[in-house]
């Protein structure tokens, strides 16, 4: 039916042309299946190696993501502690240096209060000599008055009038000085 008697042909082709056809498709099959085994595997292969790098990459990459904020939060704390330590040893300083001025001041004063007392003694032992000095004057004095009353031959009531009188103003005269 396909083949006509007469000539010999299948859909008018010769033999040789029809094996040739043949032999075109089984050839192009194996180099197919060939090229296929021989560059589909290794392309497969490095493409499937490629995909497997750059999931290996974005892992690491997230990794290195992931310490970097644990390695940022770790330096927050620390640079937090710093802070921290920082102020304390401000504060403790600034307390040092309050009690240092505390003690500067306490000594000041006390050595104010020496002062002011070895001014008061000198003042009292002073005074006490001033006083010891009008004493020694006064009695002069009514050395003097009494050897002059003697002189005059004065009687006893008037030498003794004479007497309180003098220590009287002399008394207040030198009490008031």
């Amino acid at each position: 039916m396909f083949l006509t008697a007469t000539t010999g042909r299948l859909f008018g082709l010769d033999m040789q042309l029809l094996f040739g056809m043949i032999f075109q498709i089984v050839s192009i099959l194996i180099l197919f299946v060939a090229l296929t085994y021989i560059l589909y595997e290794p392309v497969r292969k490095v493409l499937e190696d490629r995909r497997r790098r750059i999931e290996s990459d974005v892992e690491d990459a997230k990794r290195k993501k992931t310490e970097g904020k644990e390695y940022k939060a770790k330096y927050e704390e620390k640079l937090q502690n710093v802070k921290k330590e920082a102020d304390g040893i401000l504060k403790e300083a600034r307390r040092k240096a309050q009690e240092l001025e505390n003690e500067i001041i306490t000594n000041a004063k006390m050595e104010a209060s020496e002062i002011i007392d070895r001014a008061k003694k000198e003042i009292h032992l002073e005074r006490k000599k001033a006083e010891d000095e009008i004493k020694k004057q006064m009695i002069e004095m009514a050395v003097l008055m009494a050897g002059k009353m003697i002189t005059l031959s004065l009687n006893e009531e008037a030498q003794m009038n004479l007497i309180q009188q003098t220590l009287k103003e002399m008394g207040e005269q030198a009490w008031q000085s």
